[in-house]
């Protein structure tokens, strides 16, 4: 335990760099973003693991996984029978994923994925083996059935997270594990839709598709150009949702409809 109150948790360092790609990698990913957006003070306790199992869209099982890397970092401390708190683990030769977070956009965000994304499901289409492309296939059949917009979370973050691993550069994979932690911490306080759960007919669900398929056919540059596609998709309903919230607030304030200055 640490005495230093005033440290914040945006303040640890997050070793992005040594991840494991397992089943518990999307509650990983969700985990670090909100930890990072909440910046809570070293030694502050979290909400119990069936809350926190919400929040970030996980199983209990995958949470605790998560949690364990984690507290291996240093970034969290358990005591039995008390619960799991903030630790303070020291900057050293990791990533400070919330400073970058704090100083961006997702407008930043998005041309990051548009220059990496797409050479990743190139190099995939190149590299990867049946293992990789069975392990993609199951997590777009899961996904379709994400019980909640946090849990669909988790299994979009596994699925990029795949494409990348796939790609077989650790270079590329290193990169992708901090625009993906970045990604999820910039956007984790916007609103989703009003539904519970992505609807059937969710963009993304037809369009992780033909990216596996693609990827599957050995075809580089029609993976590539499916990813770009799935980007533009994510960027122009990322930014509508946006638009539409600025609108409602602003409509709000005057008392009548927004007008264009």
């Amino acid at each position: 335990m640490s005495e230093n109150h005033d440290v914040m948790a945006s303040d640890i360092g997050l070793n992005w760099f040594d991840q494991r790609m397992d089943e518990h990698h999307g509650a990983l990913v969700q985990l670090r973003a909100y930890l990072s957006q909440r910046q809570l003070k070293v030694n502050s306790r979290l909400p119990p693991e069936r809350e926190l199992s919400q929040l970030v869209g996980a199983s209990r099982g995958e949470l605790r996984k998560a949690l364990a890397i984690l507290e291996e970092e240093g970034a969290v401390w358990r005591h039995v029978g008390k619960g799991t708190f903030v630790g303070d683990a020291v900057i050293t030769d990791t990533y400070n994923l919330a400073a970058v977070a704090q100083r961006t956009n997702p407008q930043e965000v998005m041309r990051a994925r548009f220059a990496i994304e797409p050479v990743l499901a190139g190099e995939a289409a190149h590299h990867s083996s049946p293992l990789d492309i069975a392990a993609l296939q199951n997590c777009t059949a899961n996904s379709r059935e994400a019980a909640s917009w946090r849990h669909y979370e988790a299994f979009d973050n596994r699925f990029h997270k795949l494409i990348a691993d796939a790609a077989k550069n650790q270079v590329l994979s290193a990169m992708f594990d901090v625009l993906s932690g970045i990604r999820r911490t910039v956007v984790w306080g916007l609103d989703r839709e009003e539904t519970d759960r992505p609807p059937r007919d969710h963009h993304s669900f037809d369009e992780h598709d033909r990216i596996v398929e693609a990827i599957e056919r050995r075809d580089r540059a029609a993976a590539a150009a499916a990813m770009l596609q799935h980007l533009v998709s994510v960027e122009r309903y990322l930014f509508a949702a946006s638009r539409e919230k600025e609108f409602a607030i602003r409509t709000a304030h005057v008392g009548g409809p927004a007008t264009h200055l």
